[in-house]
């Protein structure tokens, strides 16, 4: 099949276009750029010039291809919207897939209960959008488009995502910086783990699904970032910054990192046989890609 793939040179596109391609899929990637499209060049995707923020630019891939994988975002959930509506709209009555990028932030904090698929939303100020999103996709397979939603955990691997955060201050200050206490639980998936699960929905998962993607375990950010400090160098040394004096800096991101969550991807597992295989968030940190 030929798969329509936003965000296709980011850190989680990347790695689903990879998983795309080994398996024997062609790719069409999504490029706003002459640069975006020679890097997908040189890996083999098709560029299809255009932008989330032209929501028409997107009409004739969604349309003309074998499904689409959405991967990318604007951060503004209106330009998100509007992006999503014509592409959606392009494939009604098709029975193509839609699978759409969402994260467990939208659940808000959990505390020891391990959210599952059926778990309320209560997301944080930084992604308050994504609800309405994740509704108008799932709601389109009664328009005939096999939807998908997909919420990843906190993504690492292949030395990115917001680990690599953590890892640079302890190589820049010598210590890992965390915000807050550091007592609250991070559910976390390997990104490739990750594209192997958004492979297994594209071909298996049925209209209307919601999946969790997430390793069986939550570590403490505090332990993560002990992680991060050894594999950088600096002695497992942290530092704890205070979630006031980090919202003048992040803004709303801080809230979402000092979410306390455990998240159950039970779901993914009996439905299409996903299984994480990643060494597990430490190890990565301490002795993977993150270190170099």
């Amino acid at each position: 099949m030929n798969i329509f793939l936003t965000g296709a040179t980011g850190y989680i596109g990347s790695a689903v276009a990879d998983a795309l391609l080994k398996v024997g899929h062609s790719v069409t990637g999504l490029a706003r750029s002459d640069e975006a499209a020679g890097q997908l060049h040189l890996k083999g995707i098709t560029p299809h010039r255009g932008d989330l923020t032209s929501p028409a630019t997107l009409r004739d891939a969604a349309s003309a291809l074998d499904g689409v994988i959405h991967t990318g975002t604007t951060n503004d959930g209106r330009l998100d919207q509007a992006a999503i509506r014509v592409m959606l709209e392009a494939m009604n009555g098709s029975g193509k897939p839609f699978v759409y990028t969402s994260g467990v932030w939208v659940l808000g904090a959990t505390g020891d209960k391990i959210a599952d698929e059926g778990a309320p939303v209560n997301p944080v100020a930084l992604v308050a959008w994504r609800p309405v999103v994740e509704r108008m996709v799932l709601e389109s397979a009664q328009q005939g488009v096999r939807a998908i939603v997909i919420r990843p955990a906190v993504v690492y691997g292949r030395g990115g995502g917001i680990l690599a955060d953590l890892v640079r201050s302890a190589r820049e200050n010598g210590a890992a910086r965390y915000v807050g206490t550091g007592e609250n639980h991070w559910p976390t998936i390997d990104v490739d783990d990750l594209a192997d699960l958004y492979l297994r929905a594209f071909e298996l998962a049925t209209a209307g699904t919601l999946l969790h993607a997430a390793d069986t375990f939550a570590y403490r950010v505090r332990e993560i970032a002990e992680a991060a400090s050894a594999g950088a160098g600096s002695d497992s040394r942290t530092e704890s910054w205070p979630l006031d004096e980090a919202r003048k800096m992040l803004g709303a991101y801080a809230d979402a990192l000092i979410l306390d969550q455990r998240v159950s991807a039970a779901k993914a597992t009996t439905m299409l046989g996903w299984r994480p295989r990643a060494v597990g968030v430490l190890d990565d940190l301490r002795r993977g890609s993150y270190v170099s």
